[in-house]
C-alpha cells in the first residue's frame, strides 16, 4: 500500500514562495506519473503539474513559469517549488500518484493560502 504525505503548505502574501513537498511510502513500483492538483473553495479539483516516469513535465497555462514540479527518486519524494505566488493560487494542493496500470493514490492534502 502506497501512503503519500504532503507538507509546505501555509500563509504567504503575494509575491511569496512555497515549496511543496509530497514523500511517498509503501510499495512503489511501476508509475506511470505523479503530479499536483489543487481544490479552491467551490471549485472543481484541478491539475497544477505533473511528472512522469521518464521525467517529462506539463503544467496549467495558469503557473508555467512561476511553479516548478520535480522529483528525488532516492527520497521518494515531489516537489512543487512556488514562486510569484498570487492570491488565486489559495487552495488546498493534494499529491497524486498513478501506476502504469491506472490506480490511483492521493495524500491528504496541504492548505495553501496567498494573501493579498
Amino acid at each position: 500500500q502506497v501512503q503519500l504525505v504532503e507538507s509546505g503548505g501555509g500563509l504567504v502574501q503575494a509575491g511569496g514562495s512555497l515549496r511543496l513537498s509530497c514523500a511517498a511510502s509503501g510499495v512503489i513500483f511501476n508509475i506511470a506519473a505523479m503530479g499536483w492538483y489543487r481544490q479552491a473553495p467551490g471549485k472543481q479539483r484541478e491539475l497544477v503539474a505533473k511528472i512522469t516516469g521518464s521525467s517529462s513535465t506539463n503544467y496549467v497555462d495558469s503557473v508555467k513559469g512561476r511553479f516548478t514540479i520535480s522529483r528525488d527518486n532516492a527520497k521518494n519524494t515531489m516537489y512543487l517549488q512556488m514562486n510569484s505566488l498570487k492570491p488565486e493560487d489559495t487552495a488546498v494542493y493534494y499529491c497524486n500518484l498513478i501506476r502504469l496500470d491506472g490506480y490511483t493514490y492521493w495524500g491528504q492534502g496541504t492548505q495553501v493560502t496567498v494573501s493579498s
